[in-house]
C-alpha cells in the first residue's frame, strides 16, 4: 500500500479530503462510491502519517483534572473538598510536587470521571 512521504504529498492529500466531502456529506451517499472509497482511502493515509509526524502525546493528570475542573466549574478547594483532602495537599498534586496516593488514585478517577489510566499514568 502506498504511504505519503513527504508534506507537499499530505498537503495535497488534505486538499483533496477537503473537495471529497462536501460530495459525501448527502444522505444516502453510497459508501461505495468512487467519493467515499477515496476518502476513506485518503484519510487512512494522513491518519497514518499523522501519527508519525505529529503525534499527539497522553496527557498529564494534572492536565485533565484542570479540565475537569473548569468542565464541572470546580475551584480546587471544592476539588479537594469532594477528594477528602487538604487544600494545601491537592496544590502539592496540581504542582507535580506528589503523586497521588493509590486510595486517592481511585477517589480521583471516581469522583471526577477520569480514566483511570490517566490517573495511574499507564
Amino acid at each position: 500500500m502506498a504511504h505519503i512521504k513527504t508534506e507537499k504529498e499530505y498537503e495535497a492529500a488534505m486538499a483533496r479530503i477537503d473537495e471529497l466531502l462536501p460530495l459525501t456529506w448527502q444522505d444516502g451517499t453510497p459508501e461505495d462510491s468512487p467519493e467515499n472509497i477515496e476518502l476513506n482511502l485518503l484519510s487512512e493515509l494522513v491518519a497514518e502519517y499523522e501519527d508519525i509526524h505529529y503525534p499527539i502525546g497522553k496527557p498529564s493528570l494534572i492536565d485533565v483534572i484542570k479540565l475537569r475542573m473548569y468542565e464541572m466549574g470546580l475551584t480546587q478547594q471544592a476539588v479537594a473538598t469532594l477528594l477528602g483532602i487538604s487544600a494545601p495537599r491537592m496544590s502539592e498534586i496540581m504542582h507535580g510536587k506528589i503523586e497521588p496516593s493509590l486510595s486517592l488514585a481511585r477517589n480521583i478517577s471516581q469522583k471526577l470521571n477520569i480514566d483511570a489510566g490517566i490517573v495511574l499514568g499507564v
